[in-house]
């Protein structure tokens, strides 16, 4: 007889504090045997070189993903001036340096230029797909990759180094709330250019991806010390229905109408208190998410069906 298939008995979002140094893969690896969850994924990959927050969904949340892959993210990160490198991180090696540093004036003055809708060229070693392959993966080969600049949204990008003075710095602080496709790198080197002395990202942190914010993050280690525990590892993961909060309207069912949605079969909402729907809802019953679905008016059409 073949091996009977494991079923996915965790659903929902953990939010993995990712350490330095350990890929995005090899961190869902990790959870995937720590969990026994066959089923995981991940809402925005993190670099190696790069720790924070991680998204991770296990089960049914792994439909949700795209929900939160289009939240808006917060990152603090160090930028070092006098030194442009191939990756606009710490990892690549230096292509351009310069013996100018800038003063704390001049880096808020520049800022000034790097909010709303911006233009912005991703790095050489990025994810960005060029004529069907990686850029970063052509980029390994030596060859020099023609990427498009595209529109990103920086909503915030302050300086958060607590020194005023004016003297020549070295590095700087930062604090980025910013939309869908920003690269942090990018913003580094580019600040660099603009002043005319060169940078690169030293050190990377992501602190939020909305709709999760800084103190719902666990480590590895922590997840860790609870392996033998699995009731702690479970107090670990946020509900399904939390990753859409932010997203859509929720819409709570009675009992009755949870086998007919499950079916992918639509429902009236019935009493004097029905609410008037438009557009796309989570449809919740017990406070637990059932499905995405789209009301019209007072009916429910179930889209996308979450089987427990």
């Amino acid at each position: 007889m073949g091996r009977r298939r494991r079923k996915a008995e965790v659903h929902g979002w953990l939010l993995l504090d990712k350490p330095l140094e350990l890929s995005s893969n090899g961190a869902l690896g990790r959870l995937k045997k720590l969990y026994d969850c066959p089923k995981v994924g991940h809402a925005g990959t993190l670099d190696p070189l790069a720790t924070g927050m991680l998204p991770v969904a296990f089960g049914e949340a792994t439909k949700t993903v795209p929900y939160v892959m289009d939240g808006r993210k917060t990152y603090r990160f160090e930028v070092v001036w006098g030194v442009r490198t191939s990756t606009d991180d710490a990892e690549g090696e230096a292509v351009a340096t310069s013996e100018k540093r800038p003063t704390q004036s001049e880096i808020d003055v520049a800022l000034k230029h790097f909010t709303g809708t911006v233009l912005q060229v991703p790095p050489q070693f990025s994810a960005i797909k060029v004529d069907g392959q990686r850029a970063y993966a052509r980029a390994r080969s030596g060859e020099e990759v023609e990427i498009k600049p595209r529109e990103v949204e920086i909503h915030d990008l302050c300086r958060v180094d607590e020194r005023n003075d004016d003297r020549l710095v070295e590095r700087t602080w930062f604090e980025c709330d910013c939309g869908k496709g920003t690269y942090i790198r990018a913003i580094a080197r580019d600040l660099g250019e603009a002043m005319g002395c060169h940078g690169h990202v030293g050190t990377l942190r992501r602190v939020c991806v909305a709709p999760f914010v800084e103190a719902d993050m666990v480590t590895l280690d922590e997840l860790q010390e609870m392996a033998e525990d699995r009731d702690a590892l479970l107090a670990r993961i946020r509900p399904l229905s939390a990753a859409l909060a932010h997203a859509m309207l929720q819409v709570e069912v009675p009992q009755a109408d949870v086998a007919t949605l499950m079916r992918g079969q639509p429902v009236l909402l019935k009493g004097r208190d029905a609410p008037v729907l438009h557009g796309e809802v989570c449809i919740t019953h017990d406070g637990q998410a059932i499905a995405i679905g789209e009301g019209q008016g007072a009916t429910l059409h179930p889209r996308r069906v979450f089987q427990y």
